[in-house]
């Protein structure tokens, strides 16, 4: 029997088993947390009561993987809206004029989403999903080829696929030195980002300029942000943080901070609406970016995925979505290489790092517009810089901007539509007309 092993629950797990599942014969899941059994954060997930977006691209990989996911999302309460037309934007000095994008997005809650996954995959009878149990290490044969987990209580899972979803926190550096494995180098961006979350009962009419609302700064002046998100259960989930510590980390300081913010939303439905959880606050201090993608030689049997390769800066929502999307191509390359060999492993991390690319890039130019921030400056950020501020005050006036430039956000365009000459034009020109101009003076 053909056996894989998924280390972690969570969103890059559950997207891999599901995967494993069309390829394997068994496919047992680890975690070492309890996994509820409704949808509500827990402990393994700290974050997991705060904000998150799944981009359009996300939300295609996972509904395909998972077909009529995003279908029982919306029946169990989860808003469907257009990021252009009904998600209010603040940044760069104005409140960006609605414009639809013909893009449709969903906003639900973390653990709704975590919980949906799992009761899909216990659905077929090859997957099993063992929460409280901790991998103390792999095993391998003479070769270096990973043949299964080692557990806590010294018991050993065989396995032909190892696929390690275990997080940021992944001991994946260990774990292969003890097999003479070079572990990879690896990218930090220190950017000192926090935020505070609590959940208010939402009814209609709350909200008259949309459906979300995101309120960014003007870097390096500005650091906070702010995050409004209709979930299921007619709750409002509102999140406000910032850069190099400016988020709240009380109640007094999460009032502060929204009414701090150029947007009248996030202050007004504080004011106006009954919170129904406590504040639960989080911080990230960098985001980090294992280059597998450079070892020269790693084992077969074992790859690693989603934040076990990149964590990054969640305050733009790309993490859910690279792990879905590197889910895809591992099962694609699965078929292609037909065996967990040292070859698939290279293969599959030079496919997660095309994936990655973009989105980190995007996070980290964000990021070094402070002067504050530290670490591994991308080369010829400065510039990349300069034009993404051009984009984004041209997407303010040009529509055929602002749809470019959100299918490039939602990861369903290549950057690539964002530096053809014509664009380039529209942008420069657009750009003359913005009135968030000011906001750069």
């Amino acid at each position: 029997m053909r056996t894989a092993v998924v280390i972690g629950a969570g969103i890059a797990g559950l997207a891999a088993a599901r995967v494993l599942t069309d390829r394997f014969d068994q496919v047992v899941v680890l975690d070492r947390d309890t996994l509820p059994a409704e949808a509500v954060p827990r402990r393994g997930v700290p974050q997991g009561a705060h904000g998150h977006v799944l981009l359009l691209a996300g939300q295609r990989a996972l509904d395909g993987l998972f077909p009529g996911l995003l279908s029982f999302l919306v029946r169990e309460g989860a808003t469907d809206f257009d990021p252009g037309q009904d998600l209010s934007i603040y940044r760069y000095g104005i409140i960006w004029p609605r414009a639809a994008t013909g893009m449709r997005l969903l906003s639900f809650s973390r653990p709704l989403l975590e919980l949906t996954l799992r009761e899909r995959l216990l659905e077929g009878s090859q997957v099993e999903i063992r929460s409280e149990v901790a991998v103390s290490g792999l095993v391998a044969g003479e070769s270096g080829q990973v043949t299964g987990v080692r557990l806590d209580d010294g018991s050993v899972l065989p396995a032909e696929l190892v696929v390690d979803c275990s997080g940021r926190g992944s001991r994946s550096d260990r774990w292969l030195a003890a097999f003479g494995y070079r572990g990879p180098a690896v990218s930090e961006v220190k950017i000192g980002v926090g935020y505070a979350t609590q959940l208010y009962r939402r009814s209609p009419g709350d909200l008259h300029e949309g459906e979300a609302v995101f309120v960014m700064p003007t870097a390096p002046g500005g650091k906070r942000a702010g995050l409004v998100l209709p979930i299921e259960g007619d709750r409002w989930l509102i999140s406000l943080g910032g850069w190099h510590g400016a988020y709240p980390k009380d109640e007094a300081g999460f009032a502060e901070h929204a009414s701090s913010l150029p947007h009248p939303a996030p202050a007004r439905l504080l004011g106006s609406c009954e919170p129904l959880s406590d504040l639960t606050c989080y911080s990230f201090p960098s985001s980090r970016r294992r280059h597998f993608e450079d070892v020269t030689r790693v084992p077969g049997g074992y790859v690693a995925l989603g934040d076990a390769i990149c964590s990054f800066n969640p305050i733009y929502g790309q993490g859910m979505t690279c792990a879905a999307l590197e889910a895809v191509a591992l099962g694609e390359l699965l078929d292609e290489y037909r065996s967990p060999s040292p070859a698939l492993s290279a293969a599959f991390y030079r496919r997660a790092a095309e994936i990655i690319a973009t989105p980190w890039q995007f996070a980290s130019g964000g990021d070094f517009a402070y002067p504050e921030t530290l670490g591994d400056r991308p080369r010829g950020i400065g510039l990349l810089n300069k034009y993404s501020r051009q984009i984004q005050l041209a997407a303010q006036v040009d529509l055929d901007v602002r749809k470019a430039f959100t299918g490039v956000q939602q990861m369903v365009l290549p950057p690539s539509v964002l530096k053809r000459p014509s664009m380039i034009w529209n942008v420069l020109r657009a750009a003359r007309k913005a009135p968030g101009r000011r906001a750069l003076s």
